[in-house]
């Protein structure tokens, strides 16, 4: 009993020093505000005026819509800003985020026929043929190429890689709503993003300036077989009807409806918009919501903010532990550690309590009375 004793001791002993020394791990945590200011949830619009705002646009379909100072980083007004919707072509502008700064625009790529043979809008590109990663670049954004966006993917390591790149660039860009499956932004099972990312991410590519390049092209080339050329035509409408347009891009699927993201640029003021699950024909709604950013400066308190980059967490010791920030690999490994660490203690002590009955075993033979022969 007194060696059982002791193993339950040991056991206890074992396990209380583990848990007081081993590396701690995040407690699961409560709701937390959306990204962006409390404000920017449910389903219904948000806007808080002054005197002397205008009125939000009537007749609008889109099931989710903002409106944002692209200066500022101020949400003036919003309509489900974080449900999450399919993002049509409207994920290349991702796809140009996180690609930009990794390719050379001068870089000569070959298209392949899985390239070319993809679904959806297409600039035409021809299988075996080379492209420059900046005509790849324009006509991605400028007619939308879904070619186009499977041929940068495929210089940039392969739509594997690239789709990672992409959804890594989301969450630092802390676009949490927004999860890529493909370059192109054809839908895909799980594929999803909401108004608030849309202007996160636009706003982040409106600070690079080959990206306001691209998104202002109007009208330019792509090469053709036998050193021939081809003309292609912007497929934001915006950009050549309303004034002070800059871009951004435009998309449609059967599935995720009419999806937009615009800014315009008026008196040195920039306001971006977006559009989820709207009718096709979305022009006018996005015309109303621009028109109304501008008109509201000044009489409106933002209803939230779109926020800088995520900062890197600063690494912690293991007696310090985990947050919410740590990485899922990171808790992971600790949550193997621990593991093995605990399996390792309970083995020793296992050992221990083995030794500990075995010698109380061999004492209690020594000690027993011994058969006394009579003398001869």
């Amino acid at each position: 009993m007194r060696a059982v004793s002791f193993v339950a001791a040991v056991v206890v002993c074992a396990a209380t020093a583990f848990s007081a020394s081993g590396p701690a791990l995040a407690a699961p945590s409560g709701p937390t505000e959306p990204v962006g200011g409390a404000l920017l949830t449910g389903h219904s619009a948000v806007v808080q005026p002054l005197a002397g705002a205008p009125a939000l646009p009537s007749g609008l379909t889109a099931g989710a819509w903002l409106v944002a100072d692209a200066d500022t980083g101020a949400v003036l007004a919003a309509k489900a800003p974080h449900d999450h919707y399919l993002p049509a072509s409207t994920l290349k502008t991702l796809t140009a985020v996180t690609l930009l700064p990794l390719l050379d625009p001068a870089q000569q790529v070959k298209v392949s026929w899985n390239d070319a043979a993809v679904d959806g809008s297409k600039v035409g590109l021809v299988p075996g043929m080379s492209y420059t990663v900046s005509k790849l670049f324009t006509a991605m954004l400028v007619v939308s190429g879904n070619d186009a966006a499977g041929a940068l993917a495929e210089a940039a390591g392969g739509m594997r890689h690239t789709v990672r790149l992409m959804n890594a660039e989301a969450q630092h860009l802390q676009a949490n709503d927004t999860v890529a499956r493909t370059p192109s932004g054809l839908d895909g099972p799980g594929e999803s993003t909401s108004a608030y990312d849309l202007a996160l991410i636009a706003r982040a590519g409106l600070q690079m300036p080959d990206f306001r390049h691209y998104i202002s092209i109007v009208r330019s080339t792509v090469p053709a077989p036998h050193h021939k050329h081809f003309e292609i035509y912007t497929h934001n409408h915006l950009l050549t009807t309303y004034r002070g347009a800059i871009g951004v891009k435009n998309g449609y699927t059967v599935a995720a409806q009419g999806t937009y993201v615009g800014a315009a640029t008026r008196g040195g003021h920039t306001i971006i918009i977006t559009l989820l699950h709207a009718q096709p024909y979305f022009w006018d709604e996005a015309k109303s919501l621009l028109n109304w950013g501008f008109a509201a400066e000044g009489h409106v308190l933002p209803v939230g903010t779109l926020v800088g980059p995520a900062v890197p967490a600063a690494p912690t010791t293991a007696a310090a532990g985990s947050d919410s920030s740590t990485p899922q690999s990171v808790v992971l490994a600790a949550r193997h550690h621990n593991t093995f660490a605990l399996w390792q203690v309970l083995a020793l002590a296992a050992s221990a309590a083995v030794a500990v009955i075995v010698t109380s075993r061999r004492t209690r033979r020594r000690n027993r009375p011994r058969l006394s022969l009579p003398p001869l």
